[in-house]
């Protein structure tokens, strides 16, 4: 028990429970699917939700059912009252932080950006801090704030309710004119409701660039072997809302090797089980694309002429639509066309006549 996550959970229950019912199609907030996401990150040690209850009487039997400890706070009128809530609810975080050295994941579960200032807080007390809150209701300052953002609306287990179509009341006409004896004055329909268009699916081929990218970046500012593990931390850093099922990927398992396949990263076996190596191939599509590199810039160089690095790209992207610099793990265009430089594949120098690097390819 003692590597597991001991973790904090406040709910700013106001803020989830008006979110939901808003903006997913009037659903009543439940517990369960955040208490599920939880369980996998670690042990919950503290439950406390934060509200004027007797405006959630309903829900206060479901908190006390999951055992969560109620925050009663008086009925005020207005701003005041939520503010009163608020600042409770901040001033216990940053106590338990103090006196609960072993808890070590908090949870703030609100959409409410004047919280930011108690995340970094208590990411300066080394304290790891996921925030959950409803997307369409949470604020674009918090979710970069935190190590781990987690949208309540994409969790496992909630079922958002299909919006329905709002019919429009009809527009008054005229009084119909007297129509001829025995013509039927044609009885106007109504417009059919327009089905809801489901959310995009997250483009894999971004995936694959932020993937290739971070494992770059890992190889070059570590002399160790990057990790499954590492790699995941290092995608919530920079993204703390990345979640491998917004890609249709049960875990973060299936997704590496999901990419594996495409020779996008290479795996091998780690030093846990459960926790294989990552790398960028060595070869394969690297070699490929140096191929394709040396080949363009033969064919349009024609002999011993050279060619401009601009417009470049769109040369090799003709020759190969699908050609991304970026899926190999290259920052940019010119990063890749060094690495071939170096490689051998071609020459490059750098032109003050024409202010841009050249490329040419080396002779036998």
């Amino acid at each position: 028990m003692d590597h597991e996550d001991r973790i904090a959970l406040f709910l700013d229950y106001e803020n989830l429970a008006l979110g939901a019912r808003e903006h997913l199609g009037g659903m009543a907030f439940d517990l369960r699917p955040i208490a599920d996401a939880l369980a996998e990150r670690g042990r919950v040690v503290v439950r406390r939700a934060y509200a004027d209850w007797s405006f959630f009487d309903e829900d206060r039997r479901m908190l006390t059912r999951s055992h969560v400890e109620l925050i009663e706070m008086p009925q005020r009128m207005g701003a005041s009252r939520k503010n009163a809530a608020d600042i409770k609810m901040a001033v216990d975080a940053v106590e338990l932080a103090f006196e609960r050295a072993y808890v070590s994941t908090f949870v703030i579960c609100t959409g409410d950006s004047d919280f930011t200032p108690l995340v970094h807080k208590l990411r300066e007390l080394n304290k790891r801090v996921i925030g959950v809150g409803v997307e369409k209701s949470t604020s674009a300052l918090l979710p970069p704030a935190c190590d781990e953002f987690l949208y309540y609306d994409r969790l496992e287990g909630v079922d958002v309710p299909p919006a329905r179509a709002r019919r429009g009341r009809p527009a008054r006409l005229p009084s119909p004119e007297p129509q001829p004896a025995g013509q039927v004055e044609p009885v106007e329909q109504e417009p059919e409701a327009q089905p809801v268009e489901a959310e995009p699916a997250r483009d894999v081929d971004t995936l694959s660039v932020l993937v290739a990218q971070t494992v770059a970046g890992l190889q070059g500012s570590s002399s160790g072997e990057v990790t499954a593990s590492t790699l995941k931390r290092t995608l919530l850093r920079k993204d703390p809302t990345f979640s491998e099922s917004d890609y249709g990927f049960r875990t973060f398992g299936e997704l590496l090797r999901h990419l594996a396949e495409r020779t996008v990263i290479e795996l091998a076996e780690g030093p846990a089980k459960g926790d294989p190596e990552v790398s960028l191939p060595e070869h394969g599509d690297r070699e490929v694309a140096f191929g394709l590199l040396r080949s363009v810039v033969g064919d349009l160089a024609g002999g011993e002429g050279a060619v401009a690095l601009s417009g470049l790209k769109n040369q090799l992207r003709r020759a190969r639509p699908d050609f991304s610099e970026k899926k190999l793990g290259y920052r940019s265009f010119l990063q890749f066309c060094k690495a071939a430089a170096t490689s051998g594949i071609v020459d490059l120098r750098w032109s003050a006549d024409a202010d841009d690097y050249l490329l040419t390819t080396p002779t036998p």
